[in-house]
């Protein structure tokens, strides 16, 4: 289905999941920015709320997590949490509305199910959030029975699971050991706690992977009844995540065979009859994600391809990132200056960038392009990409229809190298950022 242009796909791109992205963030934009754009924040936001802990923490993973081994560090964590929960909530106007609250980590399930229920239920009193919609990530490694009932009593609707591969030798390559059982078990008590979107992370490109082993752990993933699919390429940069190093690099597939296993990929979900969403996600026809695609609603943002259309996302925890309309900003990332920060009843929000009127205008392209595979380009931005695009124009990967640049099916896999060439912060160096494929 898809041709192997290797050239166009030489220089790393972002994931745009924002635009400018956090390689642009600067030490401008702070604690009294943040409050000046929370305190006029209105209509529809969602929370985003991390919890930087694992039971186990696995080579590959490029989070902001640690081992939860240590009950001090985890309690004083979530004690500045609570914190910042509150200082937030009583500076965000009685007209915007909580409507969904989203924890990530790391892993969620890496703390107590009794502190998961006291943060839920500080998040729904503070936030007067009566009945937001609900959604999880989750390590089935540390799925205990008792998660299952928290999950079913708080009423979580959404749930991912950080599956990987279902083989074992490659899961022993990449320091994340979980037999199919417990992927199973773990998968069928989320059903049974009411969970209706149930997504699977998967990885291609990791070390030994073959396409056998690609096709396997795919065919399961259907078989198990996942609603969404997220096939990501796995980056190797142990340069500037020191825990990879623990990860073969001789045994890394290379460029060619990444991108086949890209497009098996893609063509076997496709033929099991789920619907592509953006360049690496796929969902059941029935599911939100599915439906958003499918109508041209489909949004990103720092959780990825979503139908959430908030416009204001507030992050919660240490490293998380707040969007607005015209400000992007970071928590601290570091847990011990985060929790300092709290004790004294100090927002730790402390890097970011505003958001220009050409910044928005390009954003909103890039987002077209990612999202709905076509965008209209203004005349001055044609003058300026369409000499960049001239080698995708050529190998018949976009067209220009009438205004609008359109990513055609054979163009799929470089549709983020295709963005990357309306973002004039990418005229200096890519190489922060992962292969496109």
């Amino acid at each position: 289905m898809w041709t192997y242009h290797p050239d166009l796909l030489a220089i790393p791109v972002p994931r745009y999941t924002s635009f400018p992205t956090a390689a642009e963030f600067d030490d401008s934009v702070g604690a009294a920015s943040f409050v000046e754009a929370l305190e006029r924040t209105n209509g529809d936001v969602s929370l985003y709320v991390h919890i930087p802990f694992c039971e186990k923490i696995c080579w590959y993973c490029g989070c902001n997590t640690s081992v939860a081994n240590r009950t001090d560090r985890v309690s004083g964590y979530l004690d500045a949490l609570h914190r910042e929960i509150g200082l937030i909530a009583e500076r965000l106007p009685q007209d915007a509305g909580v409507t969904r609250i989203a924890f990530g980590g790391g892993s969620p399930n890496g703390i107590s199910p009794v502190d998961f229920v006291r943060l839920v239920d500080a998040l729904a009193l503070q936030f007067s959030a009566t009945n937001p919609a609900l959604s999880i990530e989750l390590d089935p490694r540390t799925m205990a029975p008792d998660w299952g009932a928290v999950i079913g009593a708080v009423g979580i609707t959404r749930a991912s699971l950080g599956v990987q591969t279902f083989a074992p030798e490659l899961q022993q390559a990449i320091g994340r050991v979980q037999p199919a059982r417990m992927i199973e078990e773990t998968t069928g008590m989320l059903r049974r706690a009411g969970v209706e979107s149930l997504n699977f992370d998967l990885m291609y490109g990791l070390p030994g992977q073959t396409m056998a082993h690609l096709e396997d752990s795919l065919t399961r993933s259907v078989a198990l009844g996942a609603d969404r699919i997220a096939l990501f390429g796995y980056a190797h940069v142990p340069h500037l995540i020191a825990r990879q190093r623990k990860i073969d690099a001789q045994a890394l597939p290379d460029a060619g065979e990444r991108f086949a296993m890209a497009a098996r990929g893609h063509a076997l979900l496709v033929d099991a009859g789920y619907v592509p969403v953006g360049f690496d996600h796929f969902a059941k026809p029935g599911d939100a994600l599915a439906q958003a695609t499918l109508s041209g609603k489909l949004r990103r943002n720092f959780q990825g391809f979503t139908e959430d259309s908030a416009p204001v996302l507030l992050g919660l925890g240490a490293s998380s990132i707040s969007g607005f309309p015209d400000l992007l900003v970071q928590n601290e990332k570091n847990t011990g200056r985060y929790r300092m920060k709290l004790s004294q009843d100090r927002l730790t929000a402390h890097r970011g960038i505003r958001r220009t009127v050409e910044d928005r205008r390009r954003a909103a392209v890039i987002e077209a392009l990612l999202c709905r595979g076509r965008a209209r380009i203004e005349a001055d931005l044609q003058c300026e990409a369409w000499p960049l695009l001239s080698p995708y124009f050529d190998a018949g990967l976009c067209d220009s229809d009438r205004g609008d640049l359109v990513i055609l099916p054979e163009g799929l896999p470089y549709a983020r190298s295709i963005a990357a060439r309306f973002d004039p912060y990418r005229k200096d160096s890519l190489r922060r950022f992962s292969s496109a494929v």
